[in-house]
């Protein structure tokens, strides 16, 4: 397609699904009511009309909705594609995904049958009334948990990364005996450091970055409700008190009363069903931020926010550009195996695994109302969380972050990835954990929300690789003494300390090339 089409068809999306949306009928309806000021001319009231928009605010609100669409929706491509190569071009990419999807699914389901706890059901009135009561203190509760387990944990999906293969590659083409070393054998483009340094050009050792209160004041970003002037402010990183008001800008969570409704709609379905999810959902706050010394606090609000997310039907719409499909289950007794009673389960088409609180637990330190945080954390996942444990060949996917980590490693510290490979220490099967989570849980939380504030900046993850093979130059000197994979661990069990910044961008603009 040329760049005029290409045009012509990405506004005719936007358009058409901001059509049905509360702000298109906000501003239909303020258009009208601005038709009675002395000041609407008829022999100029298109311009009237527009010009009036404009001082009111409601032009920037439309730009911003705009700009959000942008980001989530799938990337102009010929008409007669088919919705699965709009999903993921590659078919081998698709194939494994829809393969791990089963497999997950599966798991799912025997847990169910075995524990014979069904995967939903109405809970009686007592049950409601008991849960409406203690909705702010669920972390008091102490059900057991001891037979649920997690579905599966990263170290899982690792091993099937590991295994992806591209059926019409030869990889005795390669040129480099080097593209050997990883675990990673597919043939992806991700970026090399020369690139990188384009691409994150203000990151460079000489300009500023900020992200410690030195900007108090409010700034004419936040006034002037601009998303994509706070996106670009935010790649320098956010100062700690505007941090919540522009990470919202950007994502356009406006925490409208219709958001507010939305999420009390989900809050009312979580006290009238009991969803068999719901004890992965506690068992993950129990294992992972009930431990942990910054995030231990917010249990409640982990519990609120996660258990509207698995019912939130709303997030299926990210099922359009995400390689994942939503999975589907029988909920109905005696009707297994009929296609046709098979529902979205859970409703939101996301299964919960090992860790994936702690995508919620850093925004609990932003935001401490529960319908903000909750918009504000749906809009992260469906942006960027969910790229982290779906199969695909997106750049900033988790297949191409895992890739890009190996690829930085060998290219500018050969030694050290090489001696970690002979002693059994393969880098990424270290490092995975840490990309998965998008280093959260790992780094101080401080540390983690100014690395997030360029993943909000740049619009993309690749950042977490580089943070990651960062961390390994960092400590390439007791790691080059080390003698086995439970020594490497242990040089990097503690990330607490360090400084994201300055480790970025030592390694993106000191490292010889």
């Amino acid at each position: 397609m040329d760049e005029g089409t290409e045009l012509s068809l990405t506004i005719a999306q936007i358009v058409q699904r901001l059509k049905g949306s509360h702000l298109h009928s906000q501003i239909e309806r303020q258009a009208k009511e601005c038709l009675h000021q002395p000041d609407i001319k008829l022999e100029s009231l298109k311009e009237d009309v527009r010009s009036f928009l404009k001082t009111s605010g409601w032009e920037r609100q439309l730009q911003n909705a705009v700009y959000r669409e942008l980001h989530v929706q799938l990337p102009p491509s010929h008409p007669a594609a088919p919705p699965e190569h709009l999903k993921e071009p590659l078919a081998y990419m698709r194939k494994a995904q829809a393969s791990w999807e089963k497999r997950v699914l599966k798991s799912l389901n025997s847990m169910s049958t075995e524990l014979e706890v069904p995967l939903a059901r109405m809970r009686p009135a007592v049950e409601q009334k008991e849960l409406t009561n203690k909705w702010n203190e669920m972390g008091t509760d102490e059900p057991d948990l001891s037979r649920f387990r997690p579905v599966y944990a990263p170290k899982d999906f690792l091993e099937v990364l590991i295994s992806l293969r591209n059926p019409n590659h030869d990889s005795s083409e390669d040129v480099s005996v080097r593209s050997h070393w990883g675990l990673i054998q597919v043939p992806l483009n991700v970026r090399d450091i020369p690139q990188l340094r384009q691409v994150y050009s203000e990151l460079n050792l000489t300009t500023g970055q900020l992200g410690i209160d030195d900007h108090a004041h409010i700034h004419p970003v936040v006034v002037e409700q601009d998303s994509a002037a706070a996106q670009q402010y935010s790649r320098q990183g956010c100062p700690t008190g505007l941090r919540a008001d522009l990470w919202a800008l950007i994502l356009n969570s406006t925490n409208q009363p219709q958001d507010v409704m939305h999420y009390e709609q989900l809050m009312a379905g979580v006290i009238q069903h009991d969803l068999m999810v719901d004890n992965l959902i506690y068992k993950d706050v129990k294992l992972t931020a009930s431990n942990d010394d910054y995030y231990f606090v917010f249990e409640d609000f982990l519990y609120q926010v996660l258990l509207c997310f698995s019912r939130d039907t709303a997030v299926l719409d990210h099922f359009k550009y995400n390689s994942a499909t939503p999975p589907k289950s029988y909920i109905q007794a005696g009707k297994v195996g009929d296609e046709e009673c098979a529902v979205v389960y859970p409703p939101n088409g996301v299964i919960p695994f090992h860790g994936f609180s702690m995508y919620v637990a850093p925004l609990c330190f932003l935001y401490n109302e529960p319908s903000k945080l909750y918009s504000v954390f749906r809009e992260m996942y469906i942006r960027y969380f969910f790229r982290l444990h779906s199969i695909s060949s997106s750049l900033s996917g988790i297949v191409s972050l895992c890739l890009q980590f190996e690829r930085l490693l060998q290219t500018h510290l050969p030694q050290l990835f090489y001696h970690l490979r002979q002693i059994g220490a393969q880098p990424l099967r270290i490092a995975f954990k840490w990309m998965v989570r998008a280093f959260s849980g790992y780094l101080s939380t401080d540390q983690l929300l100014l690395l997030w504030d360029r993943i909000l900046g740049y619009d993309s993850l690749e950042v977490v690789a580089v943070l990651a093979a960062a961390v390994f130059a960092f400590r390439a000197e007791n790691l080059m003494e080390v003698t086995s994979l439970a020594s490497a661990e242990a040089v990097l069990a503690d990330l607490s300390t360090l400084k994201v910044m300055p480790l970025i961008q030592i390694f993106l603009f000191a490292t010889a090339i």
